[in-house]
């Protein structure tokens, strides 16, 4: 059965371009390869971006591009995804010129978040270079994870799992009634997971990035709280990943986890439920936001 296999770019729009790229280059590490009045376009390893940031009049994660293994599996995932209902747009040459791939389809998921399903994402013919010195962990892994609130459990679990090929990595319960779904699609412990959590907006809430080195974690924190940009989760560990991480507020308004350490899964992996979502720190600069 084709499936998604890996994360493998988000699409930002933007209204601060500027912000953008002094936040991802000089905090985070990626190395910017375009900067113009409209487009920031970002490198975390050797393909040609992973993080394509557009000036706009929102903020938000407008895109998520997800990888296939080539121009059947594509056409199987997209073939299903209309059996189930969804209006499947087949992108033609300009759109997938821009995006850089070989081939794209595109269409809304049950909260009107735009996915993409691509294959053949160019690698760049130069070595990546990190401003900060990070390497990231990507490779199989794709880019890192995302994490959305929904509306609509079923309707998530039907799309990921059921359509896309996803797993259940675990469950973290972080509320009565409330809890998070987390599912991978290859090594790395989560690629996607979401919470229905009514009374906070569905989207995109936090992109996550992985890097090699703990030292250069710990050196971003410096800077954070230095002031290099809002905290919204102080260091911590996560339970289910084991990730050691922080958050903070990307310029469009959404988290950026930035981490270190995160647990693998492969084929034996059975999922499990904790009712926390750190073992320690993560505190949360909004006392409103869940803890997840």
């Amino acid at each position: 059965m084709a499936a998604v296999r890996s994360l493998g770019y988000a699409i930002v729009s933007a209204t601060d371009l500027d912000a953008w790229k002094e936040f991802a280059a000089d905090l985070l590490g990626l190395q910017v390869v375009e900067h113009t009045a409209d487009r920031l376009l970002l490198r975390m390893d050797e393909k040609a971006y992973r993080l394509d940031v557009r000036r706009s009049d929102t903020d938000e994660v407008s895109v998520l591009g997800w990888e296939v293994a080539g121009p059947k599996e594509l056409e199987e995932l997209a073939t299903e995804l209309e059996r189930a209902g969804y209006a499947v747009k087949r992108q033609g040459a300009d759109a997938v010129r821009d995006r850089l791939v070989s081939g794209l389809v595109a269409f809304d998921d049950p909260s009107g978040q735009r996915l993409e399903l691509y294959y053949g994402l160019k690698n760049d013919r130069s070595r990546f270079v990190s401003p900060t010195g990070a390497t990231f962990v990507t490779g199989t892994g794709g880019l890192g994870h995302a994490f959305q609130f929904v509306h609509d459990d079923a309707a998530y679990s039907a799309l990921y799992l059921d359509i896309l090929g996803f797993r259940i990595s675990d469950y973290i319960d972080f509320g009565p009634g409330a809890y998070g779904t987390f599912t991978h699609v290859n090594p790395r412990h989560h690629s996607f997971a979401w919470a229905p959590v009514p009374d906070m907006p569905t989207g995109v809430a936090h992109l996550m990035f992985e890097t090699d080195d703990i030292d250069l974690v710990g050196r971003a924190w410096d800077r954070v709280q230095d002031g290099a940009a809002p905290v919204a989760a102080t260091f911590g560990k996560h339970s289910n990943d084991e990730m050691l991480s922080f958050y903070v507020v990307s310029p469009s308004g959404f988290q950026i986890e930035y981490g270190y350490g995160g647990k693998l899964v492969d084929e034996t992996w059975t999922p499990s439920r904790f009712d926390v979502a750190s073992f320690w720190g993560h505190r949360k600069s909004d006392p409103d936001e869940p803890d997840i």
